[in-house]
């Protein structure tokens, strides 16, 4: 993900300070990590040396001073180059889950790699439960529901990896093209 191009998105709605931006990061990505402020600044920082923000008003309301910032004509040429442009599927195959279980076929033997894969289906099934409840909640909105989708669609390519991997640890023999 990149937290320049969504604050650049943020702000395309209209000028926003740090303080603004951070809580509008998080609940338009209710399901990502939160973003820190110092990263909110550090990035800010960045896009403005960039020509891609400006700062706006100062504003010192009950509190520290707070600058806010706004898109320039070339940070919404920026934005929407990289609305535009298509997400290559990733090229490599990065994922604790498939080094554990490799390693644990290297290290120990399918016994091992299959206890692990086990287990962490359990823990994929718990979050699957969690995400579901949460899709159903009435509080829930739009970006609640798609997040937790997205993250559902992954955990459920994942059970489905698990359940073939276990398949093949436990007869070692089976088919590779199964």
């Amino acid at each position: 993900m990149s937290t320049s191009h969504v604050l650049l998105g943020l702000l395309a709605e209209g000028p926003k300070h740090g303080y603004e931006l951070k809580r509008a990061h998080d609940a338009c990505l209710p399901r990502a990590k939160p973003l820190a402020f110092g990263q909110v600044y550090a990035t800010l920082g960045r896009l403005q040396r960039d020509g891609l923000v400006a700062e706006g008003d100062r504003d010192r309301d009950s509190g520290p001073e707070r600058t806010s910032f706004a898109l320039t004509d070339q940070g919404r040429e920026r934005l929407e180059a990289w609305l535009a442009e298509v997400e290559a599927p990733a090229p490599f195959v990065a994922s604790a889950l498939l080094a554990k279980v490799m390693v644990a076929l290297l290290a120990a033997d399918g016994r091992q790699a299959g206890r692990y894969l086990t287990a962490q289906r359990a823990a994929h099934q718990q979050r699957l439960r969690e995400l579901t409840a949460a899709k159903l909640d009435p509080e829930s909105g739009l970006g609640d529901v798609i997040a937790a989708d997205f993250a559902i669609s992954h955990l459920d390519a994942d059970l489905r990896w698990m359940d073939t991997t276990i398949a093949r640890v436990a007869d070692p023999n089976r088919g590779v093209r199964s």
